[in-house]
């Protein structure tokens, strides 16, 4: 394979091509390469569907999907050990998610194979790997009951870090998922963006199709899910800021989709970084992932009423981005958290 001027060749997936699997459609699409050529594409982190690292080379592509090809490999996906415990009790469990993560399988996921889910692991899948080595150890020391099924209340994004909770008993899910629904729920956000962002609050009634299979901002009247955003600069770089994001809602991509329409897509985005029927934003930040953390949690204890908040620091590689935009020079250092005991 030649190398390319930007790093990476997109495929965008007729409808001909619709239900092939990804290694039979890199075989077309890359003529004169083996199949061993292809599929070790996939095996080396290096083939994208949709801006999402893919490692199995079986799963059957649908027409508009766009296969990134890339010339170096992507970040490796995380493994058990990469997820933090934060805070469990016997109703809930609190953790540190890392970047390249799925919160929950897609419908048409649900039905793989054991085998076939674990190479990329949703995140309750993963936190119930934890949970059970732990067990297995607790009781050969006959210390230990089987632990709890964990549930999932709320989602980040795959490629979004940062604080989660899942339940641990059906009461507990049941009220968090109530908690989340209303709003009562402290939630706040670490994230670059491009420009200079200033403080500002979003409110927009969003929509799941804006006109181009996108989410975004609707003006017609009684039409989507209110939608409210409170944005401050934490830091103003060279033709970027690094800002705290306050949700009082929480609806699907709401940061980065309002973020963008004030012509501010985050670094790293690749959905909502073109505006409607125009050209693509170009991000020159060179972020792998959309840049945008999940810091701070706070909410009262579902069953025991305790008030509880957590924060969690940034991780390496927005550290990382923040001070290659700087010029190289570290700032001000790490955003400071306090570590909840």
């Amino acid at each position: 394979m030649t190398k390319h001027e930007t790093g990476f060749r997109n495929y965008h997936i007729a409808p001909e091509q619709a239900g092939l699997t990804l290694v039979t459609a890199l075989r077309k699409l890359l003529p004169g390469e083996a199949w061993s050529a292809v599929r070790r594409l996939v095996e080396t982190r290096r083939v994208q569907i949709n801006g999402n690292l893919v490692l199995d080379d079986g799963r059957k592509l649908l027409a508009g999907d766009v296969v990134k090809v890339w010339d170096e490999p992507r970040i490796a996906p995380p493994q058990p050990d990469d997820i933090k415990i934060l805070y469990r009790d016997a109703h809930l469990i609190i953790v540190e998610k890392p970047a390249g993560v799925t919160s929950e399988r897609h419908a048409e996921e649900r039905q793989w194979p054991s085998r076939r889910k674990q190479r990329q692991p949703t995140i309750d899948e993963i936190v119930m790997q934890i949970l059970l080595r732990r067990f297995g150890k607790q009781k050969k020391a006959g210390k230990s009951d089987r632990p709890p099924r964990v549930r999932l209340v709320h989602r980040l994004d795959r490629d979004t870090s940062g604080v989660m909770v899942l339940a641990c008993s059906v009461e507990a899910e049941r009220l968090l998922v109530r908690m989340f629904g209303a709003h009562a729920m402290h939630r706040a956000y670490h994230a670059i963006a491009q420009g200079r962002v200033e403080a500002r609050t979003f409110e927009s009634h969003l929509v799941r199709d804006r006109g181009d299979r996108r989410r975004g901002s609707t003006k017609l009247p009684n039409v989507g899910q209110r939608a409210v955003t409170h944005v401050r600069p934490l830091e103003n770089l060279d033709g970027y800021t690094l800002v705290e994001c306050r949700l009082e809602t929480g609806r699907t991509h709401q940061i980065r989709i309002h973020l963008a329409e004030a012509g501010h897509p985050l670094c790293g985005e690749k959905v909502y970084n073109q505006p409607l029927f125009k050209k693509p934003i170009v991000d020159r930040s060179g972020a792998q992932r959309q840049a945008l953390h999940a810091a701070e949690l706070g909410f009262k204890h579902p069953i025991t009423g305790q008030e509880l908040l957590f924060k969690t620091p940034m991780p390496p590689d927005m550290e990382n981005l923040l001070v290659k935009l700087r010029g190289g020079k570290p700032g001000r250092g790490p955003i400071p958290v306090d570590r909840p005991t």
